[in-house]
């Protein structure tokens, strides 16, 4: 046999390279480590947080305290603020109580009883629907006046679209006013309340007086005569049983009770015979009172002993003149005070008609030339004469008005009897109103002064 031929012969087999491989890399991952890293950096994250939470936090009470309400209404005086929804809801939350000084008010020369609905957040008439006497008591004593003020409640009809207050189902007589109504759409027949809370009905009619002179004994019965030692300092008005208006430089004098005697009913200087001397319990000037611009000149004193209007009909409270009362210029109005005779006996009672004078008038250049402040009112005599500058200071200035006499002003400066073109200045009750009562309020109950 031949043998195969070299084209014959196939491989037995065919040698290959592989490539090597590369060798498996595997990572020791330590894990306790990482936890614990991330531990701490979730850690300092949240401190970091907290701190921020912490200094925003006092951030934002720091501009709380400093700053006015954002949201709710202040309190007064840099002393914090209440939610709308609490004030006048007769809960005192302010410091001062100042949430719940102003929530009943007399509307108007019809007395109308009104009160601050936290619904509505406006004033509301009071229907008379379920009106007690009981009632009636209650809201005198809540807005300023003492239990031994003669009360007087009665009806008025009126035509409301904007809804009443209704006195709920079994009233109490010891919680406020404001407690025991709930707003309503209707009140039966319209009629709401009115209330007297003294009875300032007294004094004379205004017709029968034409020019200044000498008053008669009973013609002005809330005009009273403050006196220091025996002596007659300044005059004021009587507006409650226990309270006398009279100015701030008045006050100041002396703010101890117990150098003041209040005689009431005097006409002439006999008259101190006749009538007993009235200790004072309190003394209140206003307290941003400013002695050279007369600003806030107005004060009141609180009598030891409740004053009896039954037992003489020469002595009566004048009334406080209620919100939504107009009186403007022109109106005409009196003053009184105590004038001085040649010896220097005073307690010689002067009455004057005045008339109320615009405040423009009063502070151009020929007058007092800008010194007439937003809390005053000016009066200049009807009838030239001498009389009329003659009142002291404090004396009341009275203005008639639907059968009523109102206390509109309390004399600061009297008229210049020398320079014609500067009437009498008077500070404006009305800016006072709640001033007023405010502080009837805050001490009708003040036994360390009975």
């Amino acid at each position: 046999m031949r043998p195969p031929s070299r084209s014959e012969v196939m491989p037995q087999y065919v040698h290959h390279l592989a490539p090597k491989s590369l060798p498996e890399i595997t990572h020791a991952t330590p894990q306790r480590k990482d936890s614990k890293q991330r531990c701490v950096k979730y850690t300092v994250v949240a401190v970091i947080c907290s701190l921020l939470l912490l200094l925003l936090a006092g951030i934002l009470l720091a501009y709380y305290y400093s700053s006015t309400c954002v949201h709710g209404i202040p309190c007064g005086g840099n002393t914090g603020c209440v939610w709308e929804s609490q004030w006048c809801d007769g809960v005192v939350d302010c410091p001062a109580g100042q949430d719940e000084a102003y929530c009943v008010r007399l509307h108007g020369s019809s007395f109308l009883l009104q009160i601050f609905s936290t619904h509505t957040k406006q004033w509301k008439t009071v229907c008379s629907h379920g009106w007690t006497a009981q009632l009636a008591q209650t809201s005198c004593r809540d807005i300023g006046y003492s239990g031994s003020t003669s009360v007087t409640s009665g009806l008025h009809q009126v035509h409301s679209d904007d809804g009443f207050l209704m006195v709920k189902s079994d009233p109490n007589p010891h919680v406020p006013i404001v407690q025991q109504v709930a707003f309503s759409n209707y009140c039966p027949n319209n009629t709401v309340v009115t209330l007297l809370c003294t009875d300032c009905t007294g004094g004379v009619n205004s017709s029968r007086v034409s020019r200044s002179q000498q008053a008669s004994l009973g013609a002005w019965p809330w005009q009273v005569s403050l006196q220091l030692e025996g002596s007659h300092r300044c005059g004021g008005a009587i507006v409650s049983p226990y309270w006398i208006v009279t100015a701030a430089q008045c006050a100041v004098m002396t703010s101890s009770p117990g150098d003041w005697s209040v005689y009431a009913g005097l006409v002439e200087p006999l008259g101190i015979l006749f009538n007993p001397a009235h200790a004072v319990s309190l003394v209140i000037a206003h307290e941003g009172f400013d002695g050279i611009t007369h600003k806030n000149d107005i004060a009141l004193m609180r009598l030891s002993k409740p004053l009896d209007f039954t037992a003489s009909s020469n002595v009566g409270p004048v009334c406080l003149p209620n919100v939504g009362l107009n009186i403007s210029v022109p109106v005409n109005g009196w003053t009184t005070g105590y004038g001085v005779s040649l010896n220097g006996d005073s307690l010689y009672l002067v009455e004057a008609q005045v008339s109320l004078r615009d405040a423009a008038g009063c502070n151009s250049s020929t007058a007092y030339n800008g010194q007439i402040l937003k809390d005053m009112l000016c009066a200049k005599g009807v009838q030239p004469g001498p009389d009329a500058c003659k009142t002291d200071s404090g004396g009341p200035l009275v203005s008639q008005s639907d059968g009523l006499w109102w206390l509109v002003g309390d004399n600061i400066w009297p008229e210049s009897c020398t320079d014609l073109n500067k009437p009498g200045v008077y500070s404006n009750v009305t800016f006072f109103l709640d001033w007023i009562y405010h502080q009837m309020k805050k001490h009708q109950n003040d036994r360390r002064h009975a």
